[in-house]
């Protein structure tokens, strides 16, 4: 794992710095990985210990509203003076174009421009054009120039005359190849509206026109690759996300008896509103106890909604967060123990240690150059080298809690997804490590329960670190 604290700062500093001061510690030793399969001394020698295993109790402190741009702008100028010309060069696009209206933003957008801000003006413009050893050139052609990281090509207040200007400025800097944001099998490429398109091709000659290309390589890589400065605050922004869990799954929140998985649901995205930070779906909780409908073949087990939780249950959530531009999406598991209980049964510690040898095997095979497909192929032949009943639906994170890059398997497909599963892995790039391992529990008679989790990782090139540690450890409500 990188440093926490290096060259982007103190400001940076300082916001990772909570971490390590009482929120979060590495996890004690491992509970006996106890099973009703086979005996304990397998269950040790073929899951052994699980590192990288992390406990945070509370969710460390966040900055103030007007405090963020400051930072997220740093980590933006580190990303277009350093990222962006290499993903150009490595792409081949030598102008990129990134063309908005407001309330229409390009989904790209807000990851390239300065904080605060809210929305395109108007029609707001945005020109990359790589001189080669002069740099990149980064212009606007805005009835509003931005107040930094731009120079403004143009500006003023007649839409006809802006799009001249792009038009004329195109000519002057005469590109080989015009990337703009159109494509099939990428959303977060495909942000160029149609009437926009047409008005650039208006302005461009039959010449220019030829030399416009799809710019989906380079928005996808764009997206997808996390910068030194991001990686340094990315630990902070998903302990946000692990504290709040274990909040909520805690007696500070659960009554049981009285608290229903709604309640907790609410807890959390409440949470959330009063530390400021924009969840990007509303959590999800769900209870799993015996009796329920749950065989091999259900997508997924558990209630959710005004079930009410009762001692026995075992819990889970679903949440995702956003902060600093940086999303998290994560899900964890708890138990409430029975009356006369001091600690989690033997065979739920087990159920756990399942699910985190499947994380195991999914992250060993994360390989540069495989692509998503290939990675599930494995994952999938690995649960079932090991008897495993495991199912893998991970994905990129990032500037998006579902962002572009290599899918590994889909909740609803475990074979090969078309396009987006054939992209290759790449250095520096974060997934939330999604997907699920079922187990019989002897207690609930032989009735499967699942384990669900969803780890937020980064994949450095060589090895996968959790970006704020992993569970490896129950919950537990008293």
């Amino acid at each position: 794992m990188p440093s926490f604290v290096g060259h982007v700062g103190p400001i940076i500093a300082l916001i990772v710095s909570s971490l390590f001061v009482g929120n979060v510690a590495p996890s004690s030793a491992r509970p006996s990985i106890v099973g009703y399969m086979a005996p304990l001394s397998t269950f040790v020698t073929e899951f052994g210990d699980f590192d990288q295993g992390r406990v945070i109790s509370s969710p460390p402190e966040v900055l103030a509203q007007r405090d963020r741009p400051a930072v997220i702008n740093r980590m933006l100028e580190e990303r277009l003076d350093d990222l962006l010309p290499s993903l150009m060069r490595e792409t081949g696009i030598d102008m990129w174009l990134v063309i908005n209206r407001e309330y229409a933003e390009d989904p790209v957008y807000y990851s390239l421009v300065p904080a605060p801000v809210h929305a395109a003006r108007r029609t707001t413009i945005l020109v990359f054009h790589d001189r080669g050893e002069a740099g990149v050139d980064r212009l606007t052609v805005n009835r509003y120039p931005f107040r930094s990281l731009y120079e403004a090509a143009w500006q003023g207040g007649d839409l006809e005359a802006q799009w001249q200007a792009l038009g004329a400025l195109i000519e002057e800097r005469n590109p080989r190849k015009i990337g703009i944001n159109t494509s099939r099998h990428w959303p977060v490429a495909d942000g160029l509206t149609e009437s926009l398109h047409g008005r650039l091709m208006e302005v461009l000659s039959p010449e220019l026109q030829a030399r416009v290309v799809s710019a989906e390589e380079l928005v996808v890589r764009w997206a997808e690759t996390r910068a030194a400065a991001e990686l340094e605050v990315y630990p902070h922004i998903v302990s946000l996300a692990r504290g709040v869990i274990s909040e909520a799954f805690s007696d500070r929140v659960i009554t049981p008896g009285a608290t229903t998985a709604s309640d907790i649901a609410w807890y959390i995205a409440e949470r959330f509103a009063e530390l400021e930070l924009p969840i990007w779906f509303m959590p999800s909780v769900d209870i799993q106890r015996k009796g329920q409908d749950c065989d091999r073949e259900s997508p997924f087990c558990g209630e959710e909604g005004d079930v009410v939780v009762q001692r026995g249950d075992v819990l889970h959530t679903d949440v995702g967060v956003c902060y600093l531009r940086l999303c998290t999406d994560t899900q964890e598991m708890g138990y409430v123990l029975q009356i006369g209980e001091d600690d989690v049964p033997d065979e739920l510690k087990h159920a756990l240690a399942v699910g985190n040898r499947w994380q195991d095997i999914l992250t060993d095979n994360y390989k540069s150059g495989r692509t998503g497909n290939e990675i599930l192929a494995a994952t999938v032949a690995g649960c079932q080298e090991q008897e495993l009943i495991c199912s893998t639906y991970t994905h990129p994170l990032g500037f998006f809690g579902h962002a572009p890059g290599p899918t590994i398997g889909m909740w609803d497909n475990q074979g090969p997804t078309p396009h987006r599963g054939d992209w290759l892995l790449y250095a520096n790039t974060a997934y939330a490590i999604e997907g699920n391992a079922r187990v019989k529990l002897p207690s609930w008679d032989d009735q499967f329960v699942v384990i669900k989790l969803e780890q937020d990782a980064v994949f450095d090139g060589e090895t996968v670190w959790y970006i704020a540690g992993r569970q490896t450890e129950w919950h537990i409500v008293h």
